[in-house]
C-alpha cells in the first residue's frame, strides 16, 4: 500500500451522527424499539407507519438508509424500492419472506440486506451498523470486474456500485492489467470464458504480480465447475470459485467478505508500516538496546555503538555488563531488576557505563518489559539519552568541592577562579536591597550595549522590553524579597532597541546573621536558540502554505487562491475583534482549509459538470480527511488548520457538514475561512463555473447572512469591503 492509501485506511472515521435513517415499519412497538436503537447508536433516526408517510418524508428530506418493511397498510413497501431503484437512498428490507426470485430481484434493484423478522431479529439490528460502516468504508475500494459480456458487466457494476464500491470494468486482459498496474485495485471478479484467452490461464499467467506483490482477492466465475476447474482455480491463487448463473446474495456476501478480510490486512500492513516508521525515528534519535528475558542482547542500534565504542558483533549475545561501570552500586541494579521483572513495569534513571576505551559515559535510561497476551515478560527494551556532558561538569564541581583545602588561601584562590569561571561563561549582575545595579560584568556590556558607567547606579528596567509582562517581575521581587531563589527566562532589550532572551537567575546574597545584603544575578544568552526558534517557526507556517497550495492545485486552482484566503480571515479576523495572536495563527492556518482534497479522486475533483450524489458524498470527505490528517499534531498552527478543514462547510443554519453544527457551535476559525473561501471561489473561474460578477456575489452574501453565514462576519464584510476588493486585486490570478 502507498503512504496515501494507509492515511485514506486510518483517517476515515465512521461517525453515525452523518447518516440519516428511516425507519417505514407500521408496527408501532417494532418501530419505537428500531426508533430508539439506532437514535441510541448516534444516528440521526425518523420514522413513519405507512407507505404514503415514508413517501412524503423522502420527498422533502435527505435519508442515506432507509428501513423498509415489506407488508404495509397502504400498500407494498416493493413499491418503493422500485421507485428509489436509482437514487442514492440505501434499503434494508423487513420482512417476513424468504423467497429467493423476490430477494435476487430486490437485490437488483438495490435492496442492501433483507432482516428476516423471526425470533431473533431484534439482535440482528446491531448488525445493520455495522453493515452501513462498512458500506461507507467501502467507498475507498474498488472491485475489477474482468469479464467480456456487457449484461453481466452492468449487473455487477449495478450491483457494486449500490454498494458503494468503486467498479472498473474491463473486457479483455490488457485493460485488465492496465487497470491493475495503475489504480489500487481491491478485489477482482474473473470470468474463465473470456474472448481473448482463458480467465484461469490469466491468472496463473499473472499470479505474482496480483496475487504474492498486490495480494489483491480473485474470486472466479464459471459456468462450468468441475474438479479441474476448482483445482487449476485455487492453485492459480484464486481464493473462491462462483457458478454461473450465480445467486446475487451469495456473491455479494462473499465479495463483503474478501474485501473486507483484505481491508484488515491492509490496515496490518499500513499499522507495521507506522511501526517501523516510528522505530526508525527512536533508532536516529536514542540509544537503544532490545534483550531477551535473561538479559542478553539481541538488538542495539548505531548510536549505542557510537557512544560505547563497540561493534554490534561485541556486543549481541551479551549482557550490559559489559558496559557497566564500576561505580555505579550493585544496589540500583537490583533495584532496576526487580521493577522490571518482578513487577513488570518501567524503570527510569540515571547510569553511568563504560566504554570499550575506558572512558566513563552517562545516560537517562528508560527500561521497559514488553508482556505476551498471558502477561509474561518476552523480552525488554531500553531507550537512553546521552547526558555525558551534564554529568561530567556535576562530577568536576563536587571534585573540586570535596578536595581537601589545605589553607585558607588556597580556598580564596579557588574561590576567585570559580568567579571567574562564572564571568567568563555567564552575564553577571549584582544590585542592591532597592534594585540599584552595583556591579555588571564584561558579559552584561556585550549583550546589553551599554557601558558600565551607563548602567551602574541604575535598576534593570533600563533593558526591559515591553513584551515582558509586568506580572513576571511582581513575581520576581516577591520570591527574592522572601530569600528565595528566582529563576526564568526574560526578554530585554539592548541600548540598540534589538530583543535578547536571557535564562536569569537571581539568588538572594546573605550575611551570617542570614540577612538578605544583595542579590546576584546570573544569566544564560538564549538569543541564538530562540532565533533559531524563530526561523523554525517560520519555516512551519511556509510549510504550512505550501501544503495548502498543494491542496488547491490538485483541483486545479491556482496558489493565489490560497494568499487571497489567509488574506480576507486576517482581515474578517481583526474586525471581529480576535487578538493578534490569534489573527496570526489564522492566517497561517486558512490556506491549509482543504488539504483533504489530496484523498479525493481526480475523476470527481477535476470534473467539469455537476457532482452526482453519490461523488458529492465522497467529495465531502475531504473535511473529515483534511481534519484527520492535521488533528494530532501538538502545533498551535496545525491544531487550527484542523478546525479550519473541519469546519469551513459548516453553516450558520445547522445544514452543513460533516457535522452539522450550528451558530456560535462552529469555531470562529471556520465561520471566517467559509465566508473568505466562498467570497474567493465565487469571484474566480473554476473547472465546474465561470467566475460570478460582483453584484451576484453580493446579492447572495445579503440572502445567506443568518443562514449559511455568520450575520456578523457578513455585516463586517460590506462596511469594509473596499479592503477585500483590493486584496483580490492585489493577488489576482
Amino acid at each position: 500500500m502507498t503512504n496515501l492509501d494507509c492515511n485514506m485506511s486510518f483517517n476515515f472515521k465512521f461517525k453515525p451522527s452523518n447518516y440519516n435513517i428511516l425507519i417505514i415499519e407500521d408496527s408501532k412497538s417494532v418501530n419505537k424499539i428500531l426508533t430508539k436503537t439506532f437514535t441510541d447508536l448516534g444516528y440521526n433516526c425518523f420514522s413513519a407507519v405507512t407507505l404514503q408517510e415514508g413517501k412524503d418524508f423522502l420527498k422533502d428530506n435527505e435519508i442515506h438508509y432507509l428501513m423498509l418493511d415489506i407488508n404495509l397498510p397502504d400498500g407494498s413497501g416493493y413499491e418503493l424500492i422500485t421507485k428509489l431503484e436509482n437514487t442514492s437512498e440505501k434499503i434494508f428490507v423487513l420482512t417476513t419472506e424468504t423467497d429467493k426470485q423476490f430477494r435476487d430481484i430486490s437485490y437488483q434493484k438495490g435492496v442492501i440486506d433483507f432482516i428476516v423478522k423471526d425470533k431473533d431479529f431484534f439482535h440482528k439490528i446491531h448488525q445493520i451498523t455495522t453493515t452501513i460502516e462498512q458500506l461507507e468504508k467501502n467507498r475507498f475500494k474498488t472491485i475489477l470486474i474482468i469479464d467480456d459480456s456487457l449484461v453481466i458487466q452492468e449487473q455487477l457494476k449495478d450491483i457494486f456500485k449500490n454498494r458503494h464500491y468503486h467498479v472498473e470494468i474491463a473486457s479483455d486482459t490488457a485493460t485488465a492489467l492496465d487497470i491493475i498496474n495503475t489504480k489500487q485495485v481491491d478485489l477482482i471478479l474473473l470470468d474463465v470464458q473470456l474472448k481473448d484467452t482463458n480467465g484461469i490461464e490469466f491468472l496463473q499467467k499473472n499470479k505474482i504480480e496480483i496475487v504474492n506483490k498486490r495480494k489483491i482477492p480473485v474470486m472466479i466465475i464459471s459456468g462450468n465447475i468441475e474438479s479441474a476447474t476448482i483445482r487449476d482455480g485455487l492453485k492459480a491463487g484464486a481464493v473462491d470459485i462462483i457458478k454461473k448463473p450465480y445467486i446475487i446474495e451469495e456473491i455479494v456476501l462473499k465479495v463483503d467478505l474478501w474485501i473486507d478480510y483484505k481491508r484488515k490486512e491492509d490496515e496490518v500492513t499500513c499499522s507495521v508500516q507506522l511501526l517501523n516508521q516510528y522505530k526508525e525515528t527512536v533508532d536516529e534519535s536514542a540509544i537503544v538496546s532490545k534483550t531477551d528475558p535473561k538479559g542478553i542482547i539481541t538488538y542495539i542500534n548505531e548510536e549505542f555503538c557510537s557512544i560505547s565504542g563497540y561493534t554490534k558483533e561485541e556486543l549481541l549475545g551479551k549482557n550490559h555488563n559489559i558496559v557497566r561501570h564500576e561505580d555505579m552500586p550493585s544496589l540500583a541494579f537490583k533495584d532496576l531488576w526487580h521493577t522490571i521483572k518482578e513487577l513488570k513495569q518501567t524503570w527510569k534513571g540515571t547510569v553511568k557505563n563504560r566504554k570499550k576505551d575506558g572512558s566513563a559515559y552517562w545516560v537517562k535510561a528508560i527500561i521497559k518489559p514488553i508482556l505476551d497476551i498471558n502477561g509474561d515478560v518476552i523480552e525488554y527494551i531500553g531507550i537512553r539519552t546521552d547526558i555525558t556532558e551534564h554529568e561530567q561538569v556535576k562530577e568536576y564541581f563536587k571534585h573540586k568541592l570535596n578536595s581537601s583545602i589545605s589553607n585558607l588561601d588556597s580556598a580564596m584562590k579557588l574561590s576567585k577562579e570559580y568567579e571567574m569561571a562564572i564571568n567568563e561563561s555567564n552575564i553577571v549582575s549584582r544590585s542592591n536591597l532597592a534594585g540599584k545595579i552595583t556591579y555588571v560584568n564584561d558579559k552584561f556590556t556585550e549583550v546589553s550595549g551599554y557601558t558600565k558607567e551607563e548602567v551602574i547606579g541604575k535598576n534593570h528596567n533600563m533593558v526591559r522590553h515591553e513584551d515582558t509582562p509586568k506580572e513576571i517581575f511582581y513575581e520576581l521581587w516577591e520570591t527574592i524579597k522572601s530569600g528565595k531563589p528566582w529563576s526564568g527566562i526574560i526578554k530585554n532589550k539592548a541600548k540598540s532597541g534589538e530583543p535578547y532572551w536571557v535564562d536569569t537567575t537571581i539568588v538572594p546574597i546573605k550575611d551570617e546573621n542570614n540577612k538578605i545584603i544583595e542579590y546576584m544575578a546570573i544569566r544564560h544568552d538564549l538569543t541564538e536558540l530562540f532565533n533559531l526558534h524563530k526561523e523554525i517557526e517560520d519555516t512551519q507556517k511556509e510549510i504550512v502554505y505550501k501544503m495548502g497550495e498543494i491542496g488547491e492545485s490538485r483541483s486545479k486552482e491556482t496558489g493565489n487562491h490560497v494568499k487571497r484566503v489567509a488574506e480576507y480571515s486576517k482581515i474578517l479576523a481583526h474586525l471581529y475583534g480576535l487578538s493578534e495572536h490569534d489573527s496570526d495563527i489564522l492566517f497561517t492556518a486558512s490556506p491549509m482549509h482543504d488539504i483533504g482534497k489530496v484523498g479525493i479522486p481526480d475523476s470527481i475533483l477535476k470534473k467539469p459538470g455537476k457532482l452526482t450524489d453519490e461523488e458529492f458524498d465522497l467529495m465531502k470527505t475531504h473535511t473529515d480527511i483534511g481534519y484527520s490528517i492535521l488533528k494530532g499534531s501538538k502545533r498551535e498552527v496545525l491544531k487550527a488548520a484542523s478546525i479550519v478543514s473541519n469546519e469551513h462547510h459548516e453553516k450558520w443554519n445547522g445544514r452543513g457538514y460533516p457535522q452539522g453544527l450550528k451558530g456560535e457551535d462552529i469555531h470562529i476559525y471556520g465561520r471566517i475561512t467559509a465566508v473568505a473561501d466562498v467570497f474567493d471561489a465565487l469571484g474566480s473561474d473554476r473547472c465546474y463555473k465561470k467566475a460570478w460578477d460582483d453584484k451576484k456575489i453580493f446579492k447572495l452574501f445579503e440572502e445567506e447572512k443568518g443562514e449559511q453565514f455568520d450575520p456578523k462576519l457578513i455585516d463586517l464584510f460590506f462596511e469594509n469591503k473596499d479592503m477585500f476588493l483590493e486584496i483580490r486585486e492585489k493577488y489576482k490570478d
